[in-house]
């Protein structure tokens, strides 16, 4: 991934000055021993902070090491003013951690009371209206701590490449996909930079790289990618021609930001001018950590850019398509897997072709099919057909809704080992009641059609990225027994 920040993480350790400081010290060597003994680099400051001017000292130390995300470690009960004013003037990410009780022969002068120090710290943080990441159990020996920071590393790297990000649109929203439309107010709310370009700009652009130098080297690679699926070999001179058209863009538009992801338009005006489906290039971006969203969907790009932050590795962008038809499911599905999937818990997932080659089965490059019903076949050359690659996935999405609130939602599931016998990039998904999360979240939410899919299950930490964002309302997918709000009780009642 080429368009994700890296992490450089710092350790402050905090003390109260009614408990011997040696006790966080001692802790917080203990905790950057455990990291590092997990493969884990940390820089380990050594100003103990318990008053503002120790906490501006060890700032000064942390960045001048370059750190760009921070551990504020309670080696005791810490105190509750100055280290809170670390999250304030650190600029980045924050995670908070602290010391379990190491053994019952030292609770006597030993005691470090950070379980209780974690209460008064939360109060200060939501006094002082500073974000910081607290983890589901921030209290531990030095390897759990250990394990708390290894998870924080994804949620920074997200957090850190979200203030860094920078989102370039062309066109408006396609017809009767007024579901891809939403205020952009949320952006900036999260700092996120937005620039908004008519598809013009784009023909304009691409027709400028005609006979660019670099064409027949990227064509090159396209193919040697492509292998026995490059069944148009003619028309990869021209996709090359627009990646290029797409990177140079970036490059000459980020600005003050670092990343850039798309949000572009792909048709019906797309094919006619500019002769081919970009749904290729788009893959092949997205692949390298440059999420390309279809349809304009800006909150999609947005999405894709979270779960590559997140997982490290190249994600999609599909429609949640169609229902799984009842005899695939009854002979290839049902009583097979290690969860009993029924029918409602599965649906295919599917895009024109925007899924990496890395995440498919098999690939070969295939004209459009629906757009080829409407605009005929030899506009709508350029996709990547092939069944996603079956294993774990996590189906999530942020969202702003029409009065410019921030919504989202992350499920974990799998795409199963089914072949899907249709066309485009698709895949049969398994989510555990997703019928019922279909109804409840999606439905009853007005979620539009696009899910960003990340490859594992990486639902632990996308949901702490949402919380971090301020994202109060996050659905996810209910077990049974536990009832959706809108969910009606008396539903399959004889």
């Amino acid at each position: 991934m080429n368009n994700i920040p890296q992490v450089k993480l710092g350790i402050i350790a905090v003390s109260r000055d009614c408990f011997p400081m040696t006790l966080s010290e001692s802790r917080r060597a203990k905790v950057v021993a455990a990291y590092a003994a997990k493969g884990g680099e940390i820089f380990e400051c050594k100003t103990t902070v318990e008053n503002e001017k120790d906490a501006m000292k060890a700032l000064a130390e942390v960045k001048a090491a370059g750190c760009n995300a921070l551990v504020v470690f309670l080696g005791n009960f810490g105190p509750e003013t100055s280290e809170t004013l670390l999250a304030k003037y650190f600029d980045g990410p924050v995670m908070y951690a602290a010391a379990a009780e190491e053994g019952k022969d030292l609770l006597l002068d030993d005691r470090g009371d950070a379980y209780c120090g974690v209460l008064n710290l939360s109060y200060n943080l939501k006094l002082r209206n500073i974000k910081a990441y607290i983890p589901e159990n921030p209290v531990g020996d030095a390897e759990e701590v250990a394990d708390l920071i290894a998870g924080f590393v994804p949620i920074a790297r997200t957090i850190l490449g979200l203030s860094n990000l920078k989102i370039i649109s062309f066109g408006p929203r396609p017809q009767d996909f007024l579901a891809c439309n939403a205020p952009i107010k949320q952006l900036y709310n999260i700092d996120v930079e937005i620039e908004e370009n008519s598809e013009l700009d784009l023909f304009a652009a691409f027709n400028e790289h005609k006979d660019d130098p670099r064409i027949p080297a990227l064509a090159a690679e396209m193919a040697e990618e492509l292998g026995a699926g490059n069944n148009f070999p003619n028309i990869l001179p021209t996709l090359a021609q627009y990646e290029l058209t797409l990177l140079d863009w970036a490059e000459a538009h980020k600005g003050s930001r670092e990343h850039v992801v798309f949000a572009n338009k792909c048709w019906p005006a797309f094919q006619t001018q500019f002769g081919f489906v970009p749904c290729y290039v788009n893959s092949r971006l997205t692949a390298k950590g440059m999420a390309v969203s279809c349809e304009v969907d800006i909150y999609g790009a947005l999405s894709e850019y979270i779960g590559t932050c997140v997982s490290d590795d190249a994600v999609t962008l599909l429609d949640i398509n169609n229902t799984v038809p009842k005899d695939m499911y009854n002979e290839s599905i049902k009583g097979q897997f290690a969860y009993d999937y029924k029918l409602t818990d599965t649906f295919m997932g599917f895009h024109c072709g925007n899924t990496p080659a890395c995440k498919l089965a098999f690939r070969e490059m295939r004209n459009q099919k629906i757009m080829a019903r409407s605009l005929g076949e030899a506009v709508t050359y350029g996709t990547l057909e092939g069944d996603i690659a079956p294993g774990e996935i996590t189906f999530f999405r942020l969202q702003s809704t029409s009065d410019a609130q921030l919504r989202a939602y992350v499920a974990q599931g799998e795409v199963l080992p089914v072949k899907t016998q249709s066309f485009g990039g698709i895949g049969v998904f398994a989510i555990p009641q997703m019928g019922r999360f279909y109804r409840h979240v999606l439905v009853e939410k007005n979620y539009p059609h696009h899910g960003a899919v990340a490859f594992g299950h990486y639902g632990k930490a996308i949901f702490e990225v949402f919380k971090y964002l301020g994202v109060t309302d996050i659905g996810f997918n209910q077990p049974k027994g536990m009832m959706y709000p809108t969910e009606n009780p008396f539903e399959g009642w004889e």
